[in-house]
């Protein structure tokens, strides 16, 4: 049985005053703020300036950017012109951002089906814990991987002996669709260590790969559908070949700017790049970007709220099991839940 419902915030594209907690999607609340409304705020895109753009790319998104008292949240996927890029079908950029002592994230039980959760930070930390019984903290270069199935519920917020102090948070937390023969598999979560995962590095340049296969290096996380997520740290007139090999491939831009046939872009934006091109870019100042994609998804999904699913209907029977206590509540956070938000549901 849950017990105490603590007002949320959810739908509309207004702002709106709270007194106590702030939601953005499955980011964050944060205490004393101001908040675009999740889910219904979709990232901008500029599909008409890619006129000029190298033949290698398709799309420029630029995300929708939420201030919260200072800070800011950036949400690249979905977007108006492109709902995944490969299995990503969620990007949001956490901060960079500070909270004074005795403030931090405060992201209350929630339910997700449909989907698997992956949160790589740069720096700060969070406290994971979910129906599964699973506790643990992330630090900058671990990765958390939930994948929801058929139904997991989990809250994420900062630590209490975290908030006996400043403390910051910069990261990004994404969304896998699940192909749809393993959308009601059963619930998981692992935690990977930063030490677990291949790098490579040269003088100019380094990587991590996260996810998936990239020049000859393998991921420790076994997905079942074809991913890419990679990181590169590029110093100031690098160059980076990515080749042709995923279906479907993105950039995101996370501090600095790129250069792609001789054309400059700016962080915080999202380069969706066209299929069957290699492309070759450059570092016009020190860069740090994301590479992210895969294999295009077996069909478009459906979004709503915290579920994804290529079923209208199976979206209705997750919201009725939530607004009726049947997922299996969070081992030492049961106090407080998100309640159902009054949305309507996606047409088929």
């Amino acid at each position: 049985m849950r017990a105490k419902q603590v007002p949320h915030i959810s739908g509309g594209d207004q702002f709106e005053r709270v007194n106590k907690y702030s939601v953005l999607g499955d980011i964050g609340e944060f205490q004393e703020g101001r908040v675009r409304l999740p889910m219904s705020w979709l990232s901008g895109s500029i599909p008409d300036d890619c006129r000029d753009c190298p033949a290698e790319m398709e799309l420029i998104i630029i995300p929708r950017t939420v201030d919260i008292g200072g800070f800011e949240v950036h949400r690249a996927l979905p977007s108006n012109e492109k709902q995944m890029v490969g299995p990503f079908i969620f990007w949001d950029q956490m901060g960079p951002g500070q909270f004074d002592s005795g403030h931090g994230v405060d992201v209350r039980p929630h339910p997700h089906i449909g989907l698997a959760t992956v949160t790589y930070l740069f720096d700060g930390n969070l406290d994971h814990k979910d129906s599964l019984g699973t506790e643990v903290r992330i630090v900058p270069g671990d990765v958390n991987l939930m994948t929801a199935g058929k139904g997991i519920v989990h809250s994420e917020r900062t630590g209490q002996d975290v908030r006996q102090h400043p403390s910051s948070l910069f990261g990004i937390q994404s969304w896998l669709a699940q192909p749809k023969a393993l959308e009601e598999s059963s619930p998981a979560f692992i935690h990977f260590q930063a030490k677990q995962f291949p790098t490579f590095e040269t003088k100019l340049l380094s990587g991590k790969l996260i996810l998936g296969e990239f020049q000859g290096y393998t991921s420790p996380i076994e997905l079942q559908w074809e991913t890419l997520y990679l990181e590169i740290k590029m110093k100031k007139g690098a160059k980076f070949e990515i080749s042709r090999t995923s279906e479907e491939r993105a950039l995101y831009l996370v501090r600095g700017k790129i250069e792609i046939d001789a054309k400059i872009y700016n962080n915080q934006q999202m380069l969706v790049l066209r299929p069957g091109h290699d492309i070759v870019i450059e570092a016009s100042e020190d860069l740090h970007f994301l590479l992210l994609g895969g294999a295009a998804m077996d069909g478009p999904r459906y979004i709503w709220w915290n579920f994804v699913s290529s079923s209208v209907e199976r979206i209705k029977s997750a919201a009725e099991d939530w607004k009726n206590n049947k997922f299996r509540v969070v081992p030492g956070d049961e106090a407080e839940f998100i309640p159902l938000p009054n949305l309507p549901f996606p047409t088929r």
